[in-house]
């Protein structure tokens, strides 16, 4: 069985869809530490003049929190929805696909999710249904036991209490994970690497990387799916 690990992020590019995608079971990793600046309540999106962050409030995120008990700021959060919609839509209404995403996104805003982690797992439950992407979810909160073990040793425990044989991480992690060490505790490694991916946005010079976004926006969903599997294992 194939298996992945990642912190939850909010809307994130596709590059993190493409691991779902080639995985059999995906670990959401929520109860490990905060990234301040980093993924986790944030993305970019297209505008007008080029790219546009976008970041949802929160209460007290410290770097010393657990994600999981990271919360969402609620007396900011209503306008903030209320404002960022209004950018959705003055930006992308024209989008061949901005109804039907639309809906996808206001519902998964529209949910009650008191934490960054469970509206971010919500957005990519939500994403993956829209799109057609069957696949097992579980919070690391929920289940293993295993906090005390560091980094790699959690991941390699974790692989084995779901009886994993290939993990499969990020390309980042070719400076965190050494395949042998893998391999002598019984797990194929390999690295997900994104080649190229270029659609229309509008008449616009492309940006790439943006949030899912951008991309079912302006995709079909078939289109997407075929997006999906540009990537390569190393």
């Amino acid at each position: 069985m194939k298996l992945g690990i990642m912190q939850p992020y909010l809307f994130p590019y596709i590059g993190y869809f493409q691991l779902i995608n080639s995985v059999d079971k995906f670990v959401i990793y929520d109860d490990v530490n905060f990234i301040k600046q980093g993924w986790i309540n944030r993305n970019r999106i297209l505008s007008p003049q080029g790219d546009l962050l976008f970041t949802v409030p929160l209460k007290k995120a410290g770097s010393f929190s657990k994600i999981k008990e990271i919360e969402l700021n609620d007396k900011l959060y209503k306008d903030w929805k209320a404002k960022f919609f209004k950018t959705l839509e003055q930006t992308y209404r024209k989008a061949p696909y901005f109804y039907d995403s639309a809906n996808v996104i206001d519902s998964i805003l529209s949910e009650h999710n008191p934490s960054i982690s469970d509206l971010a797992y919500v957005s990519l439950k939500n994403i993956c249904d829209y799109l057609n992407i069957q696949k097992d979810f579980v919070q690391t909160s929920s289940i293993y036991n295993n906090q005390s073990l560091p980094g790699t040793e959690r991941v390699i425990d974790i692989c084995k209490q779901e009886k994993a044989n290939h993990y499969i991480n990020p390309i980042g992690g070719q400076t965190l994970y050494d395949k042998s060490y893998f391999n002598a505790n019984g797990l194929e490694l390999s690295f997900i690497n994104s080649l190229p991916i270029e659609y229309k946005q509008f008449k616009n010079e492309f940006i790439p990387w943006l949030s899912i976004i951008d991309v079912i926006m302006f995709n079909s969903i078939e289109d997407i799916q075929a997006l999906l599997n540009q990537y390569k294992l190393i």
